[in-house]
C-alpha cells in the first residue's frame, strides 16, 4: 500500500509542480472556445428549449478539457518515464500491476477534474448554469476521467517515442473529442452522421455530463452510463493485461 500511495502521489505532484502548463493553460484555451464560439453564435443557434448556446456549449467545454487532460497525465508520464529509462524505478519496487493502473488511473482522473472544475468556474462569469442533477455530473466526471487515464496508460505502454503519443492523440483522441458533440446537438447532423456518432463512446461521456445540468439530452443517461461503464471495464481489463504481461515495458 505504501508504494501505490508513494507512486499516486509522484503522479499528482507531478502535473501539480508545473501546473501553469497543466491547468492554466487549458482553462484559457477552453476560454477562448467560449468567447470565439458564443460571439459567432450565440442567438443563431438554439439545441435545447430554454437553455442558451452558451449555457449549452460550457458542459461540452468542462468534459472536453477533463478528457483530454486525463489522458494527457498517464499518456505522458508513462512515455517520459520510458524514454529517459527511470521506469524502471517504477517496476523494481513490489508493486502489483493493479496498484500501477490505480496510481496512474487515480493521478489522471485528479488532474482532469482539477482543470475540468478550473474552466467551470471561470465560465461561470459567462453563463448560467442549471444544476438539475448533481450525481449525474459527478458519475460522468469520474468515469470520463477513469476511461481516458486508462487509454493515456494504453497508449504510453504503446508509444516508444514522443511522435507516437503524439499521433495517437492527434488522430484518435482530438477526432473522437471534436466530433462528440461538444460544441453541437448530434440531432442537427444529417441521419447518416447521428448513426455514426453513437458508436463514439465520448459521445456518451459528454452527453450524459451535460445532462446533469439541464435535465435533458440527446440520449437517455442510463444508455449513456451502460456504455460509458462498459468502456471503462473494458479498458481497465485489457491495460490490466498488458501490465501484467509487461508488454513493452519489460525486456
Amino acid at each position: 500500500m505504501d508504494g501505490f500511495l508513494t507512486l499516486l502521489y509522484k503522479e499528482i505532484l507531478r502535473f501539480w509542480k508545473v501546473s501553469f502548463q497543466t491547468v492554466a493553460a487549458p482553462i484559457l484555451t477552453a476560454l477562448l472556445f467560449l468567447l470565439i464560439f458564443t460571439h459567432v453564435l450565440e442567438g443563431r443557434v438554439r439545441v435545447y428549449e430554454s437553455v442558451t448556446y452558451s449555457s449549452f456549449l460550457v458542459p461540452g467545454l468542462v468534459m472536453m478539457s477533463l478528457l483530454q487532460n486525463a489522458f494527457a497525465n498517464s499518456s505522458s508520464s508513462l512515455i517520459q518515464s520510458k524514454v529517459t529509462g527511470n521506469i524502471i524505478f517504477m517496476l523494481l519496487p513490489p508493486i502489483s500491476y493493479v496498484q500501477f493502473f490505480a496510481a496512474f488511473v487515480l493521478a489522471a482522473i485528479a488532474r482532469g477534474i482539477v482543470v475540468g472544475l478550473g474552466v467551470l468556474l471561470v465560465t461561470l462569469w459567462f453563463v448560467d448554469l442549471g444544476w438539475q442533477a448533481p450525481l449525474w455530473i459527478l458519475a460522468f466526471a469520474l468515469l470520463g476521467g477513469a476511461i481516458m487515464g486508462a487509454l493515456g496508460v494504453i497508449a504510453g505502454i504503446w508509444a516508444d517515442k514522443f511522435d507516437q503519443l503524439a499521433a495517437f492523440q492527434n488522430f484518435i483522441i482530438m477526432p473522437l473529442t471534436f466530433l462528440s458533440g461538444v460544441f453541437y446537438s448530434i440531432h442537427s447532423l444529417p441521419p447518416f452522421w447521428q448513426r455514426v456518432s453513437h458508436f463514439n463512446p465520448i459521445f456518451y461521456m459528454i452527453d450524459g455530463f451535460r445532462h446533469g445540468f439541464f435535465g435533458v439530452s440527446d440520449v437517455s443517461p442510463w444508455t449513456s452510463l451502460g456504455v460509458v461503464s462498459g468502456c471503462f471495464v473494458a479498458l481497465s481489463l485489457f491495460t490490466l493485461w498488458l501490465l501484467r504481461i509487461g508488454y513493452k515495458l519489460r525486456a
